[in-house]
């Protein structure tokens, strides 16, 4: 009969990432491809008239949302950031509720400002503005429906590691 050493460790079983981890890489991605999109000939249309920032820039990505080169930069840098906290259930969490309410306050800022004026930095179209709106609130409730529990459960809700 084989006894185990009381110092010895117990592994626990492996699980893969959790349903609110996934998520933050999806929404990670496409925000990456989103960013890599808005510099693509073809895809982004008007390209030649990409300009750094502001109304000035006449480019349109799939020839409805306006983008500049900081607009960009910003869908790359929320992607670079959706991947790498989606290396916790707390950190995926915080970047779909923040990132979500982030998104709601630019949909917010967006129909406060005078699209034509100089306070529309990134830029900002009627089509960006209503898909800010849609991406915020798809963040802020996979936040709230998948991080329900840090229990990684199987298809039948049975337990897979026991919580400590």
């Amino acid at each position: 009969m084989a006894t185990s050493h009381p110092r010895a460790r117990r592994r626990r079983p492996q699980v893969g990432l959790l349903a609110v981890q996934w998520a933050a890489i999806l929404v990670g991605s496409l925000f990456l491809i989103v960013g890599v999109l808005g510099f693509v000939p073809g895809v982004t249309s008007n390209l030649d008239a990409l300009a750094m920032s502001g109304t000035g820039s006449r480019a349109a990505l799939f020839d409805v949302f306006q983008v500049s080169i900081l607009d960009n930069l910003v869908h790359l840098a929320v992607g670079v950031v959706g991947l790498v906290l989606a290396t916790s259930f707390a950190r995926a969490r915080a970047y779909l509720g923040v990132g979500g309410l982030l998104y709601l306050g630019l949909w917010v800022y967006g129909l406060l400002i005078d699209l034509a004026g100089p306070a529309n930095v990134l830029p900002i179209n009627d089509a960006d503005n209503w898909l800010h709106f849609g991406v915020g609130v798809t963040m802020v409730l996979l936040a709230l429906t998948l991080a329900g529990t840090r229990v990684p459960t199987g298809a039948g809700g049975e337990v897979l590691v026991p919580p400590e």
